[in-house]
């Protein structure tokens, strides 16, 4: 299953983890072949996207979602530079 059909069948923690686990094996792989390693590239990408989320869920014929919980993105990104 691909990162796109993963992300789809997220309901529960435990998906999100699987999701994760998958997404952390597919960035090892491809950090050999990518020049652009960088954490702050990496976090500057998704503060992009997180600005032009709208325009995604657009042209993907997805709707909006509207129960964002923006406090629990900048918890994970806060706590996990605390972890390994």
């Amino acid at each position: 299953m691909d990162l796109h059909q993963k992300i789809n069948k997220i309901q529960t923690k435990e998906d999100f983890l699987a999701f994760l686990n998958l997404y952390i094996e597919n960035l090892k792989r491809q950090s050999e072949m990518s020049s652009d390693k960088s954490i702050t590239s990496f976090l500057e990408g998704v503060e992009s996207w997180v600005e032009d989320m709208e325009g995604y869920y657009e042209n993907t014929n997805q709707d909006l979602p509207d129960d964002v919980n923006w406090k629990i993105f900048a918890d994970i990104l806060y706590a996990a530079k605390m972890y390994e």
